[in-house]
Formats: C-alpha cells, structure tokens, sequence
C-alpha cells in the first residue's frame, strides 16, 4: 500500500507553570488534540539571553517606524527601573506601550511613566503574571514575542536557586509567528481587565485594528525579506554574540556556569535563524512544510549514501535553513503581485559569489559557515553553467549537490499535491513522487548529478512500496545539536577580491 509521508509533531516536555498565567494560558489553548492550534515548543533560557534577546526586539521599534503596541511585563517595578530611560525612546516611537509588574518605590514617578502613551498595570503579588517576563510587539510591519515564566524553586532541583542573577532560569519560547503574537497580545490584554477595564478596552480596539492592518497583502510582519527580517535577525545575533563575548565573563563566573550560558546563547542564535525559517514557510501556503521535508529527504538521501553522522546534521540543518538564501529585497516582494512569495525557488537574477544575500545573513553565526556553503551553492549545476560559481560536477560541495536536488524534488512534489487538492481530487501520493522525480530526471547530468538521482530514484520507490519517512516539525528551542566542531569549517576556499572560489 502506498503511504503519505507523515508529520509527526514534535513537543518539548513542560516546566510547573503558574495557573492562570498567559503562559499557562496559551499553552492549554495550544493543547495537541484539543484544538487545531499547533503545540508550542518551549526552552529555557538564561536571564542573560532574554536580556541580549529583548533588547534586540526591542531596538528594532527604534531603527524603524513600526509605532506599534507594546505590552511589556517585568515581574517587578525595580526591574522596570532599569530599563525605564530606554523605554521612553521606545515609547516615541511607539502607538502604545503597556507595563506590567509588581508595584514598588519609584515605579510610577519615573518620567516615562508619565508619558502619555505609557499605561502601567500594577500586579498583585499573588498574580501569576507578576513571575512572567513577556515582551509582545504588535504591528502591521513587526511582531515578535517574548514569553516565559521563571522557574520555580521546585523546577530548579537539588543545584538550588542560582547564586548570580545572570543565571536565573526562565521557561517559554520566542516568535516572529504573527497569529501567535495577536492571539498573545489578546490574552495579555485580556489580563488587564481585571485591573483597569477602561484601558483594557482602548487595547482592544487598538489590538482589532492592527489585526485587520497585518492580513493585508503589503504588511510586513508576514513577509520575510532581506532588507526587513534579515535585518532583525542580524541584529539578534550581534546582541547575543556581544553578550557572549564581553557580559558573561565579566562577571566572574564559574566555568561550569559560564559554560551552559555560552551554549544558551548560541542555541539562541540558531534559534534566530530557524524561526524565520518558519516565518518563509508560514507564508507560503502552497508549500508550508518545505524547511521540514526538504530536511528529511536530504538526510535520508545521505544516510542512503554512507556519509557520516556530522555530515547528516549538516545536511539537516541546510535543508531547515534552506530557503533563507532566497530571500528577497523588500520592495521586489511587495512589487511581484503574487499571492504566494516563494513559489520560485530560483533566483531571479544572477548571484555574485559568494555575495549571496540571504546566506551573508547566516554567516553572522561563526557556527554557521559549513550551512551557509551549502546553501550558497545549492543553485550550482552538474555541467558548471549554474550559478554562484560555476563549480562543475564533483567541484560542487556533496551537500550543495544533495539539497539543490533534493529542494527541486519537494517543490515538484508540493505543485502537484497542491494542484490535485484544489481540482478536489484525490492525493495518490505515488503518482506525485513519480511525477516529482520525472522533472528531476530530466535535467540529470546537466544540472542534477547522475549519481544522486539514482539514489532519489532509490528512496522514492522505497517510499512507494510502503516504506515511512517520519516529517517531524522541528524542536526549535532544542536543536543546538545541530552544531558541532565541524559546523564552522570552510568546505570553499574564497578570494574576497575576485569574488571566485576554490575547493579546499
């Protein structure tokens, strides 16, 4: 019998969570079999990442005219101190910000409170959300979240509560995804009737009207770009990296300490890149489960091949990254006029290597050079006439080769099965990978190696006589085993000069 290949969705186990916290909230909301929502995937993460993390997302709203709706809780009004000044600077380049924390001395009188477009909502101590830290922000161009609750004494075990502040614990995740932001930002406003219904109300009608704004076809939120998504991501990493490099250590701490800091923000630099990963494929319905399936099959296809096991975890992690090489400038996104923004998988005009735009975002992370090579050159052709480089046959990195096949056979493989559902016929998956791996074929030995489209050709009958390959969503918050010693090697020797390549 001829089996679909499945999705299997894939859930990180969850900390105690308060009763009645937005965190608590949102995740029943999001309960597998419950509702059509997907599972949220959580983490923990260091005070100091969610510091470097926040402060990223936040200086975003001050590169660039988003005025959006902010709503911000601090645990505490003494943590809200320190960040008051700042705040004011978002506030003026805010519609709205909203406050949330534990009253204490000072937290009302500071100036930025008193501005006009800063609400504060004193939480009781008893509240829940008085041990949350979120940071939602709301507009048509930009939405990102932060949303996670501090451990309990229980959660932290026999090791105890941490000595340095840095080392506090927060439970949750983070998100760029727009319809998890709004619903939220709904639930947090939802919160603040109980305290002051008149405002909760004004949130509302701001919160309604910025959720018509973001469906329109020239909102930013849902549309990554070069000169927009790749920006914030960009502006991530280099927080994270400098608060790798020059916070942590100044503190003193252990090495055992600083050791698990250092992987926490690394596991968030990689995290940047796989959420807008997620974000390309969220807004292409037609194709919404490319990252993962092109991740699978390219890992199958190495296995089917003998490479090692670092050499998989490469290949896995440049098929989940895949897609963020083509990324686009703005206004060349916005002035195609088609509903769905990644339907062509070429790009449009010829690349300058090793200049690609989108893999020039993915070398920010040092830990990312091996991926950024493939995906640099997943656009060559066996005969040498493909693009950025011209490499021909063997010169072609094995992964480069692997994923540009293997991303050409998914996007066959989604055009079909989206054409036989919109005819409302019935999806007879053999035929589709048949389909698929005929326009394959035909391009073997000009742009496909000959080698691995027997290989394809191999997996895809095994798949036609029965045999299951698992499309497990990936655990974003946990995928720091990606990397390894070998993710920063160069698998091309460049010459910044003349913009040529050599194989190493």
């Amino acid at each position: 019998m001829i089996r679909s290949i499945k999705i299997a969705h894939v859930v990180a186990c969850t900390a105690g969570m308060l009763e009645g916290s937005i965190l608590q909230t949102l995740k029943d909301a999001h309960r597998s079999g419950q509702s059509n929502k997907p599972p949220l995937n959580f983490g923990v993460y260091y005070k100091n990442t969610l510091v470097a993390l926040c402060h990223a997302l936040e200086d975003a709203i001050l590169a660039a005219d988003y005025q959006p709706l902010m709503i911000t809780a601090f645990q505490r009004g003494k943590w809200y101190l320190q960040e008051a000044d700042r705040y004011a600077e978002i506030a003026d380049r805010s519609r709205q910000v909203v406050i949330l924390a534990a009253p204490e001395t000072g937290f009302a009188e500071h100036p930025t409170s008193q501005k006009s477009n800063v609400a504060l909502v004193s939480l009781d101590q008893a509240d829940p959300v008085a041990q949350e830290w979120h940071l939602i922000i709301v507009s048509p161009n930009y939405m990102a979240m932060v949303l996670c609750q501090e451990l309990s004494d229980a959660d932290y075990g026999a090791a105890g509560l941490p000595n340095q502040d840095l080392e506090r614990k927060f439970y949750g995740f983070w998100t760029f995804e727009p319809n998890l932001v709004l619903e939220t930002a709904e639930l947090a406003i939802a919160h603040v009737a109980r305290y002051n219904p008149d405002l909760q109300q004004r949130l509302s009608q701001q919160i309604n009207e910025i959720a018509t704004l973001s469906h329109s076809e020239s909102a930013l939120c849902g549309l990554p770009t070069i000169d927009h998504m790749g920006e914030i991501v960009s502006r991530v990493i280099d927080y994270l990296q400098t608060n790798q490099e020059s916070g942590i250590r100044s503190q003193g701490l252990a090495i055992t300490s600083q050791s698990f800091l250092d992987d926490n923000l690394i596991s968030n630099e990689l995290q940047a890149y796989l959420r807008v990963a997620q974000l390309i494929d969220q807004t292409d319905l037609s194709n919404p489960m490319a990252a993962v399936e092109v991740a699978t099959l390219a890992e199958a296809i190495g296995q089917l091949l003998d490479l090692p096991a670092w050499q998989l975890h490469r290949l896995r992690l440049a098929g989940l990254l895949h897609r963020i090489a083509f990324l686009q400038a703005t206004e060349t996104v916005l002035s195609s006029g088609t509903s769905s923004r990644y339907q062509d998988e070429t790009p449009s005009i010829p690349l300058t290597c090793p200049l690609v735009p989108g893999v020039q975002v993915l070398r920010r992370m040092q830990r990312l050079r091996a991926a950024a090579t493939i995906l640099a050159h997943q656009t060559e052709w066996w005969n040498g006439s493909g693009q950025p480089a011209g490499l021909v046959g063997d010169e072609i990195p094995i992964e480069s080769r692997i994923l540009g096949l293997v991303a050409d056979f998914q996007t066959h493989l989604a055009h079909f099965r989206s054409a036989q559902v919109n005819a409302g016929a019935p999806v007879d998956m053999g035929d589709l990978l048949t389909q698929a791996l005929t326009g394959c074929r035909a391009q073997q030995g000009d742009r496909w190696d000959p080698k691995l489209i027997e290989t394809l050709g191999l997996l895809i009958s095994a798949l036609q006589q029965g045999f299951e390959l698992p499309i497990a969503l990936p655990k974003i918050a946990s995928g720091l085993w990606l990397l390894d010693s070998r993710s920063e090697e160069e698998l091309l020797a460049y010459s910044p000069q003349s913009h040529t390549v050599t194989k190493e």
